[in-house]
């Protein structure tokens, strides 16, 4: 079909061209009442005045009983006598009223023809911009030009203020009052103008009440001289009939009426009249229509109104001609509205006439001879089978696409082919012959099918609803195509009719899709084709998911219908067309296309421009939805490419992924591409050989950077390598010894729940690389078996994970920092992973014996430095929670609790570094599970007669605390550290101390708070702790490290006392080392703790004379800390001083900028001091003049 020859969806609007209609003007016929005198020269209000044409007069019927209104009633009045011949238009109406400064008058207009549907861009302009109603001083250029007079634009008035006309001066003290009463006026003249109006509303709807009284009467008498329908009973109909389609679940019907009369409300009787009741509803009517009606009311309502006396006269002469002259303007407006709709009719019919000539014309094209029934090719069963109905046997239909086309055994085959039911035309038209066989190009590849379905699955097609089923199957011939349309044209015509609103259209364009494509399928004209197609891409502006699976549904139906070639010519265009659109949902319909038709294009066009396309896609789309989209796509290029010279490609576009910002990109990368690039290259014999290698040695050359260690890239390259795990077990257990002993048949046992870790996506689950849960089963037993008890002899790809990836890891895990709690971390995962996917015998024989070659924990070695510098590196971290942790029985714990005992023990003994051992409790420690088991190796250590062993047992307390529970502190933990202080080491207390502070910092239980406290209160009240320095450091460490986040009562009647003794006490120190040193570590306790809130009594009485102490130490020491102290106390004398003021704002920091407070910190401390008024808001947003 000529998609340009006609749009369906060029629909008229009614309402704005009922607004240009009111615009330019509508001629009206001569009234026979009125004179013939031709306008006069002078008139202002002749069309001569603003050269407009003749036009309809709408003469507002609402009136001001102020002067105003009565000098307009009488010009209107006027007017309507000079004028004979010619109407004048409302647009010159308006004008004069603004020009003569009748605003208000003007606004009353206005609201009139709103009230009508015919907005007048005049007065619109002019209401709608605050200009025209700012105060101003003087007359205006402008004011003069629209003749306003002398006294400006109007004042605003006060009861209406908007955001954008809030004058925030008015609302201060000394702010301009001298409006008030021009504002009171203003106000009472319009309430008294609403008055009016209702008044005369309700006389109009009295008169025309009494009108129809008289027609009823007529009617009955004479019913063959029945007049047209007024104004007034059309409302009354129509309001009841929208009451009998919504009480009869007439929905739609009601909405579509809705909006051909949209110049009526619905929802209220009161629009159609004022005083009028409300007659029963039409059921009722239809009842009684054999008998007598009772009247319908048998009271008056009464309306408030002015009295004939206090109008003028000519108001009163006027008032029938006013009533029919807008009784005539209404019936006019309606008739253009049904002469509107009677042209959209028409616009449907040709359009319906169109698509008929059409179908005849596929009818003639398409349509097989009768005797070429039998010529069907034969099933290749022996019998045939019965013939389909024709609804169902002409169809191609692609709600089984993600289901391989041909059997395991033959897939691979290098084509696919796909039989065409029909049969050669024998009309003239070639190109519209039957399509015959369909060949697709099928890649040399050996997915399996399970896992070929699971990597198609991620493109997201539609075919489970009614519409995604038609767009799923295109007609062949004729029968076919009357059926389609049969089924599809009910669903498309009502949406035309209510086709105004956004997702009435949107639906509409969904209904055209199944057309779209069986016309771009067999039209004979390629460029007719090509526009078809343009269409269907561009049919909706802004698609959503479940639009754009439905266009990608049919782009896969008319794919797999018209085969590769035309593909290629056709449907490639379109999407290189859009590929830089600058709607993001029309790039990801472009990406998710590119991923949708790869099976259905040449092999050297999926390889290279479609390659390349969404290459450029990855690189240059700003939206993170588009490029999670080609990352998908991409893979699923990589499912069916067989040119090993891409694969460098693939290697890059694997690393540009990595390493976007966008988190849903990076987890498409891991949950699609890499399972699809590394099947790729198993079956290029490369996963081993270089993919693997490659990310290895890129890790390495971070380990080796001069400029630094970048974490964030060695999370990346990390990460892909424990992607690569699951297929990396594939290739091991699909090509050992005894994969031709696989027997599928008889009971297979299913596989343990937890025998792997759990996929991150399908693509990822060993038993759809495999092919079947069954075939991994029967393998999982030959590989236990034979790693049991046959061994590794001439299983090469196993001896390459054993001799060459794990000596190279355990290298490397040797290199990285151990402080590095993230590096740490990410091996660990990376070996639980790995060994929890090869197996528990793995683990036990292949990969622990190395890392305890390597660690050598025997007791000779004890003091052997040299050779226990291993057991400082991240091997025993990483070999602690990522190997000894994949298997949670008895004798795994055990295992765990020896060499985590071991390592204390060994490096506490060799005065080594205890970096790889926190790294390991605080790995462990971040897992509840562990925490019992660390409690007993570090009560190993509290009971060990080494007080070097005690003192790490000491230290390793404060690391697993956080994140501990209350009870398990109570019952094991505290009781624990009693112990090692009642021993006889100095050295093995003072290691306490952190592990109490932290309790302090983490418990709210009140009695541990309180043992903790009285043995804090021992340390520094004892005497035999006097002139224990390192205690002291140790004590003041704690308490600037605890103190902000201690219960404030710890800190107000424990910790700032005690600062203040030591701070005292520094003061008569003798030797200057240990005075430096103490005076150092109180500035950095002190500092930490101006964050606080701090009472007045507590900041007199200890605060401030701790730091004049501390600052008596530093103007001998540390001049540069003198100054800081000294602004520090002066600021704090200050807000003692200010208390009484400022008593409820709160904390304020007292070295905010002066200790290195961070950004947020500052502006908050700052927020803290303002005092906000109502006054200072003002200021805060007042405009700028």
């Amino acid at each position: 079909m000529a998609a340009g020859n006609v749009n369906p969806f060029n629909l008229s609007d009614s309402e704005d061209e009922a607004d240009q209609r009111a615009e330019d003007g509508v001629h009206i016929e001569k009234s026979p009442s009125v004179g013939t005198p031709g306008p006069s020269s002078n008139n202002p209000f002749s069309p001569q005045a603003d050269a407009e044409p003749p036009a309809l007069l709408v003469s507002s019927t609402r009136t001001s009983p102020s002067v105003e209104g009565i000098s307009v009633s009488a010009a209107a009045a006027a007017m309507a006598v000079a004028l004979a011949d010619n109407r004048v238009s409302v647009d010159v109406i308006a004008a004069q009223l603004i020009r003569d400064h009748y605003i208000l008058t003007a606004l009353e207009f206005h609201t009139e023809l709103l009230e009508s549907g015919r907005e007048l861009p005049r007065l619109r302009d002019y209401f709608s911009n605050p200009g025209n109603f700012e105060r101003q001083t003087g007359t205006p250029p402008a004011c003069k030009d629209q003749g306003l007079g002398p006294g400006g634009p109007l004042n605003r008035a006060g009861s209406i203020s908007t955001l954008d006309s809030l004058d925030f001066a008015r609302y201060s003290d000394d702010g301009n009052r001298e409006s008030d009463e021009r504002v009171a006026v203003l106000e009472f003249e319009l309430r008294k103008a609403k008055e009016t109006i209702q008044a005369l509303r309700t006389n109009l709807t009295q008169a025309a009440e009494s009108d129809t009284q008289e027609r009823n009467k007529n009617y009955s008498s004479h019913p063959e001289t029945q007049e047209p329908i007024r104004p007034l009973e059309k409302r009354a109909l129509n309001f009841l009939v929208n009451e009998y389609l919504l009480k009869n679940e007439y929905k739609l019907s009601a909405i579509t009426f809705s909006d051909e009369n949209d110049d009526q409300d619905f929802e209220l009787w009161d629009d159609v009249g004022l005083n009028i009741p409300k007659p029963p509803d039409l059921l009722q009517i239809y009842r009684n229509c054999g008998s007598a009606l009772p009247s319908p009311r048998n009271t008056v309502d009464v309306a408030v109104g002015v009295e004939s006396g206090e109008l003028t006269g000519n108001y009163i002469t006027q008032k029938s001609d006013l009533l029919q002259q807008q009784q005539t303007e209404v019936v006019e407006e309606l008739e253009y509205q049904i002469s509107l709709l009677n042209e959209e009719k028409q616009s449907l019919a040709d359009y319906i006439k169109k698509l008929q000539s059409e179908i005849q014309s596929l009818r003639r094209t398409v349509s097989p001879p009768p005797h070429d029934q039998g010529s069907q090719p034969n099933p290749p069963s022996s019998s045939t089978p019965p013939q389909p109905p024709l609804d169902n046997g002409q169809y191609l239909d692609i709600r089984g696409a993600s289901e391989p086309d041909n059997p395991p055994t033959e897939r691979n085959t290098p084509t696919q082919t796909i039989s065409n039911p029909t049969h050669t035309s024998s009309q003239p038209h070639a190109k519209l012959k039957s399509r015959g066989t369909v060949v697709f190009d099928q890649p040399n590849r050996k997915l399996s099918p399970a896992f070929q379905q699971a990597l198609l699955s991620f493109c997201k097609m539609s075919a489970d609803s009614r519409l995604g089923a038609e767009v799923s199957r295109i007609a062949d011939n004729e029968e076919s195509v009357m059926l389609m349309l049969g089924r599809c044209l009910p669903h498309i015509v009502p949406n035309v009719l209510l086709a105004k609103r956004e997702r009435m259209v949107a639906h509409l364009c969904q209904e055209l899709i199944p057309l779209i494509l069986c016309t771009a399928c067999l039209h004979p004209e390629p460029k007719e084709r090509d526009q078809l197609l343009h269409i269907l891409f561009n049919l909706i502006k802004r698609p959503d998911d479940e639009q754009r699976q439905m266009i990608l549904t049919g782009c896969v139906a008319f794919a797999r219908h018209v085969g590769p070639t035309r593909v290629e010519a056709e449907l490639l265009p379109q999407c290189w067309e859009q590929i830089n659109h600058k709607y993001p949902e029309r790039r990801l319909l472009v990406a998710e296309a590119c991923g949708a038709l790869a099976p259905y294009l040449p092999k050297e066009i999926r390889s290279s421009l479609v390659l390349s396309m969404l290459q450029q896609m990855l690189a240059e789309d700003k939206a993170d939805m588009v490029r999670e989209a080609v990352v998908k796509s991409l893979a699923i290029i990589m499912g069916y490419i067989d040119d090993p010279d891409k694969y460098s490609q693939g290697f890059e576009l694997m690393l540009l992924s990595l390493g976007d910002p966008s988190e849903r990109v990076v987890s498409a990368i891991h949950q699609v591409f890499i399972p699809a690039f590394a099947a790729w290259t198993t079956e290029l014999g490369n996963l081993q050989t270089t993919l693997i290698p490659s990310l290895l040695a890129r890790i390495e050359k971070l380990l080796k950077g001069e400029h630094g260690f970048d974490e964030h890239k060695l999370h990346m390259f990390l990460s892909a390598l424990q992607s690569l795990i699951p297929p990396l077990f594939s290739v091991v257990i699909q090509n050992a010894p005894f994969t031709h002993r696989v027997n599928l048949q008889g009971d297979i046992p299913p596989i343990e729940v937890t025998r792997f870790p759990r996929p991150a996506s399908p693509l990822q689950d060993i038993a759809t690389i495999v092919g079947s849960r069954e075939m991994l089963s029967a393998l999982l037993i030959l590989y236990d078996y034979q790693l049991e008890h046959e061994g590794t002899t001439g299983w090469d790809s196993l001896l390459w994970v054993v001799n060459q990836l794990l000596p190279q890891l355990i290298d490397i895990v040797g290199r990285i920092n151990v402080t590095s709690t993230t590096c740490v971390h990410e091996f660990s995962r990376f070996f639980w992973r790995l060994c929890r996917t090869f197996g528990k015998i793995f683990t036990n024989t292949k990969v622990k014996p190395q890392f305890q070659e390597i660690l050598r924990l025997s007791e000779e070695n004890v003091d052997a430095l040299t050779g226990n510098g291993i057991l400082t590196k991240a091997t025993v971290p990483i070999y602690a929670t990522g190997v000894l942790t994949c298997y949670n029985q008895d004798e795994d714990r055990k295992l765990l609790v020896g060499f985590l005992e071991d390592v204390m023990t060994t490096l506490s003994l060799s005065h080594a570094p205890l970096d790889s051992l926190k790294a390991s409790f605080v790995e462990l420690g971040a897992n509840p599970v562990y925490h019992e088991l660390l409690l007993t190796v570090l009560w190993y250590g509290v009971v060990h007669t080494s007080a070097l062993v005690r003192c790490t047992a000491a230290r390793m307390f404060e690391l697993i605390l956080r994140g501990m529970s209350e009870a398990l502190i109570d019952r094991r933990v505290a009781p624990a550290l009693i112990t090692l202080c009642s021993g006889p080491e100095f050295s093995v207390r003072i290691s306490t101390i952190p592990a109490f502070g932290t309790i302090m910092e983490t418990v709210t239980q009140k009695e541990l708070l309180e043992r903790v406290k009285m043995q804090l209160a021992s340390f520094l009240e004892d005497p035999q702790y006097q002139d224990q320095h390192s205690l002291h450091m140790e004590i003041i460490r704690t308490f600037g490290r605890v103190g902000p986040n201690a219960e404030p009562r710890f800190r107000d009647e424990f910790v700032l006392p005690h600062l203040h003794k030591l701070a005292l006490g520094n003061n008569v120190q003798a030797t200057e080392s240990k005075r430096i040193d103490i005076a150092t570590q109180l500035f950095e306790a002190y500092s930490a703790l101006s964050c606080c809130f701090i009472s007045e009594e507590l900041m007199v009485n200890h605060f401030l004379p701790g730091l004049r102490c501390l600052r008596t130490d530093m103007e001998q020491l540390s001049p540069e800390h003198e100054v800081i102290l000294s602004s520090m106390i002066k600021e704090g004398e200050i807000k003692v001083e200010n208390r009484g003021i400022g008593q409820a704002e709160g904390s304020v920091s007292i070295a905010a900028s002066l200790v290195g407070e961070d950004a947020k910190t500052k502006f908050l401390s700052k927020m803290g001091q303002l005092t906000t008024s109502g006054a200072m808001l003002a200021n805060v947003f007042q405009r700028k003049k």
